[in-house]
Order: structure tokens, then C-alpha cells, then sequence
């Protein structure tokens, strides 16, 4: 009974913390309504299956943005690109195509809608959700576009195949749509729906318009019907001037065509948008291929087929019209044509250093040459010896290597894979020189360059600062790891010892001088204009590096200037106590007067130019209230005081209140630090209940110092008449008959100044202490800046500041839960009772 009683407890207490938590992460989102999608669940239904499981709209939203980042770094398009090719505008060439189109649209479009519908499971006649929140309508408009494409986002193995040639048709550039603006073809035949015009000139004068019957024939005045269907422009003349020659003898009859019928074109098999098409007389196939949205993902580019009447008439390759320029197969459509794109036969991939690596279309007979020639032949950087094939033989793969003789005879199957590699990245024939020569870089090995010293004839020689006594020539073995040979360029060039031989890949380096130690250099610093570090120079002396820094600055000393050399002794075998030696020198007009005659610098000297110790800027103070002249004044002394200040503004006037004067006070960099210091461990030991944040309090640039100027006054020179230091600003102020009273009292107020009277009088004058006040550590701040506990016996004086501080307050959210945690505590041992009582029964 007792465990059950503590399990209970326990799931209670678990609850509390998973409450209104959704715990699906963006994936999960995803792929659920991917799930419900293919179990046929309606958009409505997915909303609200969401919202159930606690995703808000704010989740959704981001889902999306995720899902269209993804959409576009693959390359798709939302259900209408994908559409975009069913949906083309057909240009028509009359009313009556126009019309045809039109209604081929709306067909489309009404299929569209009621797939559409069908996918997302709603009812076409109804329009209506029961949900009107507008979060639920937001999250549908959300997963709209979402549907059905995520289903192709999320289940994509790999990136979509680039086929050559395959988006030709997809290209709005490129339509294929046939000129109407030309004179009609005499090889065209007429056929029901072409408007003809018959001129008739020369002694008789005659146009006769009309147009071709759905029965094949022109019906002409005085001469009935003449069948032109079937005919050419050119039959169709001889034709006419057969049979009207009898009246018209002497007269010269012309056919022409005016507005061209329109065609009803069947594109059947592996196109975007199988279909019938309603063209014009002049299309093509590449025409009527184009409306149709080109060849979906399985269809063939090399044998595509037109019938007519039951016949094969012509056999299209996309690819030698791509390739060639040529046009052969692409016929003029007649009505009731039937174009039939059937599967490819054989799809092959090449890929690595060939000008358009990517999938081809190989009719059955064609060669890995042919297909070198299809990717645009191989890249500068190709290995065209041999290339590599990878072909599946039904139960796992063979490699082959097809060298440059045998392409042109090894024929391709479906799914081979042919990779082209790069040259080897290394050098059969090259040496390379370094460092110090006027013309570094790679030369040939070979020829009239052999030798060291003919390497270095042909890179114009070493330059004046080469290191020639030793140079390193890297050599590769035939393990291709590195030998290290020593080389004596003074030697070999001045023929005293014997040259050495280049082979290939060597590489020579030739350091400086300057390379060979470490960069010389000396330093000042102090009182000069520009102090630092600069290169050494050799015999360089105390007055040239001193100009060479600018000059001594007002504030240097001239009878000290120290030259610390450093000790070096790289044959010591222990250390020694002196590490430095120092020289000290006095200067004039920037010339040594005093030291070490002769005396030059060495590489890492540095020298140290002093401040003079009688050198001083003026120091100022300001005082300003009630004094005679107050203003700016200029410390004279370094223990001038404020009694000194006083006397030199005239002292105060009949208004001045001295015990109540102040002093402001700049921080110096060391009392800031030791301020901040004291205000981070004062941070570190406080918590939120305080009724004074320490983390808001802003130290500022001043502070002010507590001083009884009246007794400075009295007693000059004492210890009340405190030194004075630059930046000070003294106020002495008026006589204020007034005591603040403030912080936690019924009713903060100033009153009136009552001699005698204690802190509790003005506090009962303030309306009394507050609930929360802290009376033991009431305070009251001075005029002057001093502050002092009541507790301690302060006594309030004119113009000072009671202040009550108060105590902490508690946080109310930690009472509400409190009380929240007590609430669900009762209510499970309501739960833990009745179960008790009912293990009992």
C-alpha cells in the first residue's frame, strides 16, 4: 500500500513539470505531415492534429522557412513550377485557335483544381472549415505549399540527374514557334480551315476569298467547288488555272494563302503534359514538344517518333540538332499527327575533367568516344590515356580501363559510369631556385640548364645581399622523400670546387645575409617625440638616434640619459649575476657634454631619456558659491589647502554657509580600481532581496569628499584644512533653512529647520516611518558630504537629507508558487486518499 501511495506521489510531482509541453522538434513536424499526407489525411485535419500536440504558429512558420531553404539548394519548385509547363499560353493564330486554347486552359485548370482538391481532401461544392481561428487558418495557408512537394524534399535519395540536352524544351528563349510573318510555302498543303485568296490579273481584274471547306474544296462563283484539300500551293495553282483557264484565258490566276487552319497534334509517351494540342499549320515537332513541357525524367532525346495515318514518317534526334545544327526528323505536323516519346534506351554519366561533365543519352552502338565528343572533349588538365568505366553486369560491378586506342570501338550500356582523371600534379622536368637571385621561380631541367651554376646564368645570378658561402638544395629521392644536399655557391661559381648536376623536382634556396642573423634593432623610450623600437644602423650614436626619434621633448632631463646594452657570451658554460650594463650620459643642444667619448650604439641598445624631476604643468582647482572671486585657480604649491584657496578667491561673502561647503573630487586611475574592486566583491555577496541594487550603482569620473570648511577656516593649516590636488572644485554654498526627508516614510517632504529638534521630529513631519522601514539604519547626509547613522547620535543640521531606507520585499511569483505547488500537493493527497479508500473496500 505504501509503495503504490509513494508511486503515485511521484507521477503527481513528474506531471507538474511536463505540463504544456509540445516535444515535437521542427524534423518531427516535418515528417508528420509527410505520414499523414500519404495516409490521405486533409490539410483541415493536419492543422488540427498539430495544434493537439501543441505546435504553434510560430513552430510552422519556422518549418517552412527551413523546408524553402532546402527547396532551393536542390534546385525545385513548388506544385505549380512543376506545373508551369501544362500551363503555357499557346499562341493562337485566329479567332477560332484562340478559342481552342482557351478552352483547353479551363479544362486544365478545372482538372487541376479537382486533383488538387482530391490531395487535400476537402469538398469542391462546400468552401467551408468549421475552424475560424486565425492561428488554424495562418497554419493552413503555411502547409499549403508544403504539399505535396515535402513528400519529394524529404524522401530524395539524391540530387536530380542532369541530363544533357533534356531542358531544351523548358527554355522560354526557346519555343520553337513557327514565323507567321513569311510568304506560305509552295510545298505546304492546303486543308480545311485555310483562308485563300485567288487573284486573277491581267485582262480581267478579280480576288476571290475564301475558305477551305471541312469537305476539301473552294467554292467559286460562275465555277462551284474545286477540291484543293491535300493539295500543295503548287498543285493547288495548276489546279485553278485548269479549270477557270476556259473563262479566263488571257489573265494570270494566283492561289495564295492567307490566314493558316489550325491542327489537332496527339504528344503521347514520357513529355511533361501528354496531350492534344491545338497548334498552328506550320508547327513542328520541337514545336509541339515545347507545349507539351518537354521530356519528363524517363523520356528518350534520340528517337522520338512521329505517325501519320498509321505510318512512321519521320524519327527525331534531339541531339543532332543540339550538336549539328541540324533540323532532320523535325517535320511540319499535319492534322491527327501523333508524336511518341518513348523511355531511354541507355543513360551513361561521365564525370571528372571533361567540359560538361554530366548524364547522356547513348543510343545502343555508340562509343565512349562518341561520348568524349558529346561532353565537349576532355580539359586541359585531363589524363586522356585512359579513362575509367564502371558498369553494372546484373549482380555487381566491373571496372574497366578504356585506353585512348580502344575508345572509339567500346561500346556503352544503360547506367555506365565513365570518370575522367587529372594529370598527376608534379613535375617530369623541373628544377626551381629561391631566395636571394634576381629571377627565382621554376626552370626547365634540360637543355642548356643541367647544373647549379647554369641555373643560376639563367636566373641573371645572386643578388648583393645572398648568404654564398652556404646554400640548400632540396632533392627528391625516388621514395619521394627529401635529401638535404649542402651547396657552396661561392665555389661552384668561381670554379673551386666541381659543379653539381639538376635532376628533376630539386629545389635550391639561397638565403640573405640578413636571414642568416637575427634583425638588429634598437629601442627608446621616455621623453622623446617618438619613442619605439627602429632598425639599427651601423657606427649610429647617442645624438643621431635621439633626432632620429624626434628630439627631446620639453619635459626630458638632459642630465641623465642611461644606454642599457645587453651581455651576450654564446660561449658561457654558466650564468653569471650581472645581466645588463648601463651607460649614463647629460646632454646639450642634443650633443653629449658628459660620458663615454666616442661612444656608438650597438644592435638592441635601448635608451631611456628621463622626465626631469623639476618639470611641472600647471595644476588647477575651481572654487565657486559664496567666495569674493571665485573660478579657476592655479595650485602654487604641492601642499596648498583649502584655507589657501579661500584667501586667494578674496574669501567668502556675508551669504556663505561654510559648514556646509563641499568638495568634488576627479577619481585617479588607482582609487577607480580599488572603487570597482570593492563594488565587484560587494556584487559577489549580495543577492536580489536587497533594496539596493549594487549592480545599477555607476561610479562616474568624481566623488565627493566630506570637509568642514569651517573649521579649515579657523584652524589653517590643520587637519580639517585638507591639500588640495588638481581637478578639485570647492562649492560653498548659501545658508539652507531646510531638512529633506526622504525614502520609506508615509509621505516624503522638506521642512523647516527647527534648532535642537532630533531626527524623529522631521520624520513624524514626513508623516511618520513607512511599513517597511529599517529604522535602526535611518542615516542623514550633509551638506559637506559627510553621512552619519541616527543610531549613532547625528544630529539633523540646516540643509542636510534624513533618508530611511527599507526592508527587502519578498518576490510575489515565489508565493504564487508556493501556493500553486501547495494547491497540486492537496489535490494528489485528495487522489492518494480515494485510492486508499477503494484498495480498502
Amino acid at each position: 500500500m505504501k509503495k503504490l501511495l509513494i508511486i503515485a506521489f511521484m507521477l503527481g510531482f513528474c506531471s507538474l513539470g511536463t505540463f504544456a509541453q509540445s516535444g515535437m522538434t521542427d524534423e518531427q513536424v516535418m515528417q508528420f505531415v509527410v505520414k499523414e499526407y500519404e495516409k490521405g489525411t486533409s490539410q483541415a485535419q493536419i492543422v488540427t492534429k498539430l495544434m493537439q500536440r501543441g505546435v504553434d504558429i510560430n513552430q510552422i512558420r519556422r518549418v517552412k522557412n527551413t523546408y524553402e531553404r532546402m527547396k532551393n539548394k536542390q534546385g525545385l519548385g513548388t506544385v505549380e513550377d512543376a506545373k508551369s509547363a501544362q500551363s503555357r499560353l499557346r499562341n493562337s493564330n485566329g479567332d477560332k485557335k484562340e478559342q481552342s486554347v482557351q478552352e483547353m486552359e479551363l479544362q486544365r485548370m478545372q482538372a487541376q483544381r479537382k486533383s488538387s482538391l482530391r490531395l487535400q481532401g476537402t469538398n469542391e461544392t462546400r468552401h467551408t472549415y468549421d475552424e475560424a481561428d486565425e492561428d488554424f487558418m495562418e497554419m493552413s495557408g503555411q502547409l499549403k505549399n508544403m504539399l505535396p512537394d515535402s513528400l519529394e524534399m524529404i524522401y530524395m535519395k539524391e540530387n536530380k540527374r542532369k541530363v544533357f540536352g533534356r531542358d531544351i524544351f523548358n527554355n522560354k528563349n526557346l519555343t520553337f514557334e513557327p514565323n507567321m510573318n513569311i510568304a506560305t510555302p509552295q510545298n505546304y498543303r492546303l486543308g480545311p480551315g485555310d483562308a485563300v485568296f485567288i487573284d486573277i490579273y491581267g485582262a480581267s481584274q478579280r480576288t476571290i476569298e475564301s475558305t477551305v471547306s471541312p469537305d476539301g474544296t473552294v467554292t467559286i462563283e460562275g465555277f462551284g467547288p474545286v477540291q484543293v484539300s491535300g493539295m500543295t500551293v503548287s498543285q493547288a495553282n495548276a489546279q485553278l488555272r485548269s479549270t477557270l483557264g476556259t473563262r479566263y484565258s488571257s489573265s494570270q490566276i494566283r492561289l495564295t494563302v492567307g490566314q493558316t487552319r489550325t491542327i489537332m497534334v496527339n504528344v503521347m509517351g514520357e513529355v511533361k503534359a501528354p496531350g492534344t494540342y491545338t497548334l498552328s499549320a506550320f508547327a513542328s515537332v520541337f514545336h509541339a514538344l515545347y507545349m507539351a513541357g518537354g521530356v519528363n525524367d524517363l523520356g528518350t532525346l534520340r528517337n522520338i517518333k512521329v505517325f501519320r495515318n498509321n505510318r512512321l514518317i519521320s524519327t527525331v534526334d534531339i541531339y543532332d540538332y543540339i550538336l549539328n545544327g541540324k533540323l532532320t526528323g523535325n517535320v511540319r505536323l499535319a492534322e491527327n499527327d501523333v508524336i511518341v516519346v518513348g523511355p531511354y534506351d541507355c543513360l551513361v554519366n561521365i564525370t571528372g575533367k571533361v567540359k560538361r561533365p554530366m548524364f547522356y543519352e547513348m543510343r545502343r552502338n555508340e562509343s565512349v568516344g562518341t561520348l568524349m565528343k558529346y561532353s565537349g572533349g576532355f580539359t586541359g588538365d585531363a589524363y586522356t590515356k585512359s579513362v575509367r568505366l564502371v558498369r553494372k553486369t546484373g549482380r555487381e560491378y566491373s571496372v574497366y580501363n578504356v585506353d585512348e586506342f580502344d575508345m572509339s570501338s567500346f561500346h556503352l550500356t544503360d547506367e555506365d559510369s565513365v570518370s575522367v582523371d587529372s594529370i598527376i600534379p608534379r613535375f617530369s622536368n623541373m628544377a626551381e631556385v629561391k631566395g636571394a637571385v634576381f629571377r627565382p621561380g621554376m626552370y626547365q631541367v634540360g637543355g642548356n640548364i643541367t647544373t647549379i651554376r647554369e641555373l643560376l646564368e639563367c636566373c641573371e645570378g645572386v643578388t648583393e645581399e645572398a648568404f654564398i658561402a652556404h646554400a640548400v638544395m632540396h632533392r627528391m629521392k625516388e621514395d619521394r622523400t627529401l635529401q638535404v644536399i649542402p651547396v657552396d655557391i661561392d665555389g661552384i661559381v668561381s670554379g673551386k670546387i666541381p659543379d653539381i648536376a639538376l635532376k628533376p623536382n630539386d629545389v635550391l634556396f639561397i638565403p640573405t645575409k640578413q636571414e642568416m642573423m637575427e634583425e638588429r634593432t634598437i629601442t627608446i623610450h621616455g621623453e622623446v617625440h617618438y619613442p619605439g623600437v627602429y632598425k639599427y644602423a651601423d657606427n649610429e650614436t647617442l645624438e643621431d638616434f635621439v633626432l632620429q626619434a624626434g628630439g627631446l621633448k620639453q619635459t626630458a632631463s638632459t642630465v641623465k640619459v642611461d644606454v642599457a646594452r645587453r651581455i651576450s657570451n654564446p660561449k658561457a658554460y654558466s650564468t653569471d649575476s650581472i645581466i645588463a650594463r648601463t651607460y649614463s650620459f647629460a646632454l646639450k643642444d642634443g650633443f653629449v657634454i658628459d660620458g663615454e667619448q666616442g661612444f656608438t650604439l650597438m644592435p638592441f641598445d635601448e635608451v631611456y631619456v628621463r622626465k626631469s624631476p623639476g618639470f611641472y604643468k600647471q595644476q588647477n582647482v575651481i572654487v565657486e558659491g559664496e567666495v569674493m572671486f571665485g573660478g579657476t585657480y592655479t595650485l602654487e604649491r604641492k601642499n596648498q589647502r583649502l584655507s589657501d584657496l579661500i584667501k586667494a578667491s578674496g574669501g567668502v561673502n556675508d551669504r556663505a554657509y561654510t559648514k556646509g561647503a563641499r568638495l568634488e573630487r576627479r577619481f585617479t586611475p588607482e582609487e577607480r580600481m580599488r572603487t570597482e574592486t570593492l563594488l565587484n566583491m560587494a556584487k559577489s555577496n549580495t543577492n536580489d532581496k536587497d533594496s539596493i541594487n549594487i549592480k545599477k550603482i555607476d561610479i562616474g569620473d568624481v566623488y565627493y569628499v566630506g570637509i568642514e570648511l569651517d573649521k579649515a577656516l579657523a584652524e589653517p593649516g590643520g587637519d580639517e584644512d585638507i591639500v588640495l590636488r588638481e581637478g578639485d572644485r570647492l562649492i560653498v554654498p548659501q545658508y539652507t533653512s531646510t531638512v529633506k526627508v526622504s525614502g520609506d516614510v508615509m509621505y516624503p517632504n522638506t521642512v523647516g529647520y527647527q534648532k535642537g529638534k532630533k531626527a524623529g521630529y522631521y520624520i513624524n513631519q514626513a508623516g511618520g516611518w513607512g511599513n517597511r522601514a529599517k529604522k535602526n539604519h535611518t542615516f542623514i547626509i550633509y551638506m559637506n558630504g559627510k553621512v552619519a547613522r541616527v543610531a549613532h547620535n547625528a544630529k539633523p543640521e540646516p540643509g542636510c537629507e534624513i533618508f530611511v531606507p527599507s526592508k527587502a520585499q519578498r518576490d510575489p511569483r515565489m508565493l504564487a508558487q508556493t501556493i500553486s505547488l501547495a494547491s497540486s500537493v492537496a489535490s494528489f493527497a485528495t487522489i492518494i486518499a480515494t485510492l486508499a479508500n477503494i484498495i480498502k473496500k
